[in-house]
């Protein structure tokens, strides 16, 4: 079976055959109407004539015994140039011919004149000479008898005249079609730079030399170039938030791994033991995962906000961390009330106290503190607390940027303190770094209840 491919329609093809024919239609329309009032006007002109040249052929009625005696004025204008008439009684019966129409056979033309009577002029007849008449009608009343006249001028010359004026109307209506082309293959290109210069602004968008299009555009495509800003903004902040949820993922497992790691090697762990270990860092991981894609998925403020038991999840990093960091010989304390409760998300907490976590029992030399409580204000406070040799203040403010680190002799990304900073802005907190009481770092967490 043969595919036929339909080529594409270019707007601006579409535009410009949409408007040639629409000025074509109106241009002939024009032009029809204005041959049509030349040929009534070239009537009324002759009909003028022929009313000022009725003594002239009254003078020749005069001569057949037509008009009565009394008529002696008449006899001035008896000229011997000699008319094409018919003269037609009130039911346009031929009742008098002129010699030159009687030289020309015209014995009928009140009877074919009755026939289109009823028509607007100019009057035009073919008659019984084979040639074509314009026929001009003069209702007069001539010793109390109604009479209608018939005037015949042969067409020959008055259709060479409106043929004459009918080339040099279409050629006239040419030039301006040309003109009106070229205006509107000029306007076409002029209307159309905006489009061009958007396309040309999404091909650098789309291969990375720009972020967003330029706001300078007509007012009838501001909305347009709106919503495409819009767009490009979500979908970057849509990829922005995947990269960093997968950083922020690899970040929270690689511990957790470490975790598992540390449990295969411990000896004195019966294969029961270890079994329950891993799999409670299995579905720790399970949870991570699923937080990290509905987080990348619907941004953080998009995450539903509960309430989570602090003490149980502290006891459940700390564990796994003394598997990681078991040949420090660590000493962990935590003050924490049984019902204390982290205003947020579990996933959200769990990312807070694992990042704050594992860089004390990394960093420290042997003591580690984690505190949990509410403070004055109506605020959830958590404070993590090392031994370690502190973060120097002049990069404090630096190490929550992601990448930043403030020991880089040590293995990392630094990326946690940043995931922290994001969590813990998106409650409308703070995260503070200061000198702990144990000499080391201490890191200050306090989100409004």
């Amino acid at each position: 079976m043969q595919i036929r491919f339909k080529p594409k329609q270019r707007l601006l093809t579409r535009m410009f055959l949409t408007s040639l024919s629409i000025i074509a239609l109106v241009g002939f329309g024009l032009a029809w109407l204005v041959n049509l009032l030349y040929a009534q006007n070239s009537y009324n002109e002759e009909t003028a004539e022929l009313i000022a040249e009725i003594p002239k052929v009254a003078a020749e009625l005069r001569e057949h015994d037509l008009i009565p005696e009394t008529s002696e004025w008449l006899e001035e204008n008896n000229t011997p140039q000699k008319y094409i008439i018919a003269s037609c009684d009130e039911e346009f019966k031929q009742v008098w011919t002129s010699s030159l129409a009687v030289d020309r056979g015209l014995f009928d033309t009140c009877e074919r004149f009755n026939e289109i009577r009823f028509d607007s002029p100019p009057y035009y007849l073919n008659l019984a000479d084979s040639k074509n008449y314009f026929v001009y009608l003069l209702s007069v009343e001539i010793a109390k008898h109604k009479y209608n006249l018939l005037v015949m001028k042969d067409a020959q010359k008055l259709e060479q005249e409106f043929d004459k004026f009918s080339r040099r109307t279409y050629w006239r209506l040419g030039m301006i079609l040309a003109l009106a082309l070229v205006l509107l293959i000029s306007a076409g290109y002029w209307g159309m730079r905006p489009l061009v210069r958007m396309r040309n602004e999404l091909q650098q968008v789309s291969s990375g030399k720009a972020k967003a299009l330029s706001e300078d555009y007509p007012v009838e495509l501001e909305g347009v170039t709106q919503a495409l800003n819009q767009l490009l903004v979500q979908s970057s902040a849509q990829q922005e938030r995947y990269q960093n949820a997968m950083n922020d993922l690899a970040h929270s497992l690689k511990t957790r791994l470490a975790a598992v790691h540390a449990i295969t090697d411990d000896q004195s762990l019966s294969k029961a033991g270890a079994s329950e270990k891993i799999m409670e860092q299995v579905s720790q991981m399970d949870h991570l995962v699923k937080y990290q894609l509905k987080r990348a998925m619907l941004g953080r403020k998009g995450l539903k906000q509960e309430q989570t038991l602090v003490a149980p999840l502290i006891d459940q990093l700390s564990q796994m961390l003394f598997k990681v960091y078991r040949d420090k010989q660590i000493q962990f304390s935590a003050d924490i009330p049984d019902d204390q409760v982290f205003p947020g998300d579990k996933g959200d907490l769990m990312e807070l106290c694992g990042n704050l976590m594992e860089n004390a029992f990394k960093l420290c030399i042997s003591k580690v503190a984690v505190t949990a409580h509410y403070g004055d204000n109506s605020e959830f406070i958590l404070i993590v607390e090392d031994d370690g040799p502190g973060v120097p203040e002049a990069i404090r403010q630096r190490i929550i940027e992601r990448g930043v680190r403030a020991d880089t002799q040590k293995a990392g990304q630094g990326i946690g303190l940043a995931v922290c900073n994001e969590i813990v802005s998106s409650y409308n907190g703070s995260l503070s770094i200061d000198t702990s009481s144990l000499e080391g770092a201490r890191f200050t967490i306090k989100i409004p209840l």
